[in-house]
């Protein structure tokens, strides 16, 4: 049987950090579609409401900056159709620096955003079956990014080595992909460069990673991860992902 097809071209310009894990589907995400093609709504309200995202629709420009400035959404998608909306983009270069941007449009509209980097073009006409499968690609963009800074608080104990031998305990006060934030005993003064050990809790995963320390304030400290094996990054990666997925 041929598969079903929409008359809708859809090209996805997504500025996020790569990589595409299967993330679990039980997360919802929130986007904003700002259109008044409501033809093209209902088919992105259809697939993504699959996907686990709300969907809130504008169909005024005038009031995108207001509405984002006012809530956290996870997805802008925008028709390139309406007049006006190279003027509302380039008025949101700020705000397109942390939320992905999804262009709907026909070709001549969206042709000067081909050279943009990692872009997903649906040509008309298109097939679900394509749409539910880039779209998903485009939620794990969004899920990647979300896991990539989320801080997971929690409570660890902690080695902080520095110098020839010279070592601390510290308590963490919460974990990311990129670092961590310690508490350390008052008169503790930590130099930039400086080696972090602990183990994971309710798992046997272990991490140790050389480190640099970004801010200091009072007992407390901010630690960038500047050196860990892949297969550490890989499991702590896992690990936050699980946390952030089922808390």
């Amino acid at each position: 049987m041929p598969s079903e097809r929409v008359g809708v071209v859809i090209t996805f310009v997504i500025y996020s950090p790569s990589g595409s894990a299967n993330y679990s589907r039980d997360v919802t995400l929130s986007s904003m579609v700002v259109s008044r093609d409501w033809s093209e709504v209902s088919v992105l309200e259809c697939i993504l409401g699959g996907l686990h995202v709300r969907v809130d629709v504008e169909p005024e420009l005038e009031r995108v900056s207001a509405k984002l400035a006012k809530s956290k959404i996870d997805a802008l998608i925008v028709d390139c159709d309406l007049d006006g909306t190279t003027k509302l983009l380039g008025g949101l270069k700020q705000e397109l620096n942390t939320v992905p941007l999804l262009i709907i449009g026909s070709p001549s509209r969206c042709r000067e955003l081909k050279a943009s980097p990692a872009t997903f073009t649906f040509e008309k006409p298109i097939s679900v079956e394509q749409a539910v499968r880039k779209l998903s690609a485009a939620r794990n963009f969004i899920m990647n990014g979300r896991l990539r800074y989320h801080r997971h608080p929690v409570d660890l104990p902690a080695s902080v080595s520095y110098g020839r031998g010279k070592r601390v305990m510290a308590d963490i006060l919460n974990l990311s992909q990129g670092g961590v934030a310690i508490r350390t005993k008052p008169g503790v003064n930590l130099p930039t460069a400086v080696r972090v050990a602990f183990a994971l809790p309710e798992s046997k995963l272990k991490v140790r990673a050389k480190g640099k320390v970004i801010w200091k304030r009072d007992e407390l400290a901010g630690i960038h991860f500047m050196g860990m094996s892949s297969r550490q990054t890989r499991d702590l990666q896992l690990w936050l992902a699980k946390q952030y997925l089922t808390n």
